[in-house]
């Protein structure tokens, strides 16, 4: 086994590397709790769905534990995703500089461990889920299949980032299944503008490693678009908010949604004029800053949530 305290490459100084006991600290980088932009991108489709599937309903109650429950179930499932990420990416992790320091590659865990690891956290995830109605809990589990799928498709196609869209905009159904216990036609579309939202932010961040890529044979939009970047982050982010929109329009949404859906979309504008493709800490910066494009979203949804429910 490597020094289990050794950091990795492209997350350090962070308070997994100064404050924890070192024999969690490559399971905590497993589950990259050293990295909390990955579990609020999983979140905030949830909370989205959640809100707007409130205000449908007239009803903020059970609200308060619902935005809590998916919190605990986003946090550890995009962990065991990662850690099944780096369990299936551990021969292609030693071939890329910003990867070959992870947990499994340097040595500080086995596979096996890994794997043990792995299963702890979906049985918490599972226990959050059986807080939740028949349909909601089928309709989670449901998922598991596009998380499984997705660490191989960056092998086989150039459009790993929609399967990626697939797993990581669920929870924009979630909130409609757990609140109205359906998936209607409202649903569907906000989790189509959520996909197309994280398709274009992935591509962002995927431009940090394209000349890794390249040598190792992995295959990503980065690539696939180069130069036209910009102009595919123009379709995909005007994609996002006009289905987003939509969904809003179709779930009877009053103003302070709309306000919400201004902001996100002013912050996407500002993220496509923003880029530099030849930039990998500029485009590392504005892949984060989609956390704060979608929590003015859900402040819009939640407000008027609560508005409607009085």
């Amino acid at each position: 086994m490597s020094n289990a305290a050794a950091p990795v490459a492209d997350s350090t100084a962070n308070w997994v590397d100064t404050h924890a006991p070192i024999w969690m600290r490559p399971y905590l980088r497993l589950s990259r709790f050293d990295r909390p932009i990955g579990w609020w991108l999983l979140l905030l489709p949830c909370w989205w769905s959640a809100a707007l599937a409130a205000g449908i309903a007239h009803d903020v109650r059970g609200l308060p534990l619902v935005i809590v429950l998916f919190f605990i179930g986003a946090v550890v499932m995009r962990g065991a995703g990662c850690t099944w990420n780096d369990i299936t990416d551990r021969n292609l992790d030693t071939q890329v500089e910003r990867t070959r320091s992870r947990p499994i590659p340097a040595g500080q865990v086995t596979v096996t461990q890994a794997a043990i690891f792995l299963v702890l956290q979906a049985l918490i995830g599972l226990a959050v889920l059986l807080q939740f109605n028949r349909f909601a809990i089928l309709t989670g589990i449901c998922s598991l299949v596009v998380v499984a799928v997705y660490p191989f498709m960056k092998r086989i196609t150039y459009w790993p980032q929609v399967t990626l869209g697939l797993a990581f905009s669920w929870g924009a159904l979630m909130g409609f299944a757990v609140i109205l216990g359906r998936i209607d036609a409202t649903a569907l579309v906000l989790y189509a503008g959520s996909i197309s939202w994280v398709i274009a932010y992935d591509t962002i961040y995927a431009h940090q490693d394209t000349e890794d890529d390249i040598l190792v044979g992995i295959k990503s939009t980065a690539l696939l678009f180069g130069e036209r970047t910009q102009m595919a982050l123009t379709i995909f982010y005007s994609l996002a908010v006009v289905l987003i929109g939509v969904a809003l329009w179709r779930g009877g949404s009053q103003w302070l949604a709309w306000i919400g859906l201004a902001g996100f979309a002013a912050h996407l504008v500002w993220q496509v004029r923003t880029i530099r493709i030849d930039n990998p800490a500029l485009c590392l910066r504005l892949f984060k800053s989609n956390r704060d494009a979608g929590l003015m979203l859900f402040a819009g949804l939640l407000a008027d949530a609560v508005l409607r429910s009085y």
